[in-house]
């Protein structure tokens, strides 16, 4: 499935099958999955890019070609592909271990197909090789959701009371991380939301609600995964002195003016840019030990549109899935 029309919907594309480059594996797609950032990308909020293009950097398949250089991977492994596609290694980002800062980066189903799709190409020393115990559908949202909110939470530092703003794929899951690592975690949705209130305390968040409600107790950290703007002040308000405001998405929209006083007492508002090779080494080790599972809506690939639109209505609890078996 690809965009051709910027704004448009997605279409299906027949092409040949892809030749792996020198460096690259060849993947029979098991699983992709639908990522807000694919939502910004189908509905025009980031920077066009190149049309066709197929959408998805939650990738999970299976090796069935490689390159001639490629000896990490062999015929039959399963790897994951994420949004980082690839790097230039040679700008002072690269050289001083900010690779996510990269000045001329490749992102998997923006800059470069991606993982809606039968067959899908991928650098090797991108990949990652997936815990064999994690099915491939429930997989497919570590790639991203998993991987950004670990950088996300890591950037949060040792906050205890932790807040999260947008209660869906990465909040939920880097929740399960944060309360195992015992830390108390507030969970901010849509403030009617009630369903998703009451998925947060099921997995085990001390409080639910609106995103406009102020929280029972100062928060040490919030994360903000929803791309709302406004909802900088209101976790600023809702954080302590010396707190850390994270912005964890890729796109949002503009932040409003706000008084001073709530930036004050050495509070930190920052953003989250793409991820590190490294940030994946380290996640999947958590995974490991603390085994957040992905609560997943699955759509077949035809149904791509369908799990967007799902998505942009807010509609799908946890994370959508497409399986593209």
């Amino acid at each position: 499935m690809a965009l051709t029309t910027a704004g448009g919907s997605l279409q299906p594309l027949e092409r040949d099958l892809p030749t792996p480059a020198t460096d690259e594996v060849l993947l029979r797609v098991h699983a992709c999955g639908v990522c807000r950032t694919d939502l910004h990308i189908v509905d025009g909020e980031l920077p066009e890019p190149r049309l066709p293009r197929v959408p998805g950097h939650e990738v999970v398949g299976v090796v069935v070609a490689r390159g001639m250089a490629v000896e990490r991977f062999t015929i039959g492994d399963r790897v994951g592909v994420p949004w980082l596609g690839g790097t230039c290694r040679t700008c002072r980002f690269c050289r001083s271990q900010h690779e996510n800062l990269c000045d001329a980066p490749v992102f998997t189903g923006y800059t470069r197909d991606g993982g809606y799709a039968e067959h899908a190409v991928a650098r090797a020393d991108y990949c990652y090789a997936l815990p064999p115990e994690i099915d491939d559908l429930h997989a497919a949202p570590l790639l991203c959701a998993g991987l950004i909110g670990y950088r996300a939470l890591r950037m949060a530092g040792e906050a205890v009371r932790l807040g999260v703003y947008g209660f869906g794929a990465a909040a939920h899951l880097i929740t399960q991380v944060a309360v195992a690592q015992g830390r108390e975690v507030y969970a901010f949705t849509r403030p009617d939301d009630t369903s998703a209130q009451a998925f947060a305390r099921s997995l085990g968040c001390a409080w639910a609600g609106g995103s406009e409600t102020a929280p029972p107790v100062a928060l040490d950290a919030a994360i903000l995964f929803a791309p709302v703007g406004s909802l900088v002040p209101a976790a600023l308000a809702a954080t302590t002195k010396g707190g850390t405001v994270v912005c964890a998405g890729i796109h949002m929209s503009d932040i409003p003016a706000f008084p001073y006083r709530l930036l004050w007492g050495e509070r930190v508002v920052r953003s989250v840019a793409n991820l590190t090779r490294a940030d994946g080494d380290e996640f999947f080790a958590l995974v490991q030990r603390y085994r957040p599972k992905a609560s997943i809506d699955v759509f077949p690939l035809r149904q791509a549109n369908e799990a967007l639109a799902a998505l942009r209505a807010g509609h799908v609890s946890g994370a959508a899935v497409l399986d593209c078996r």
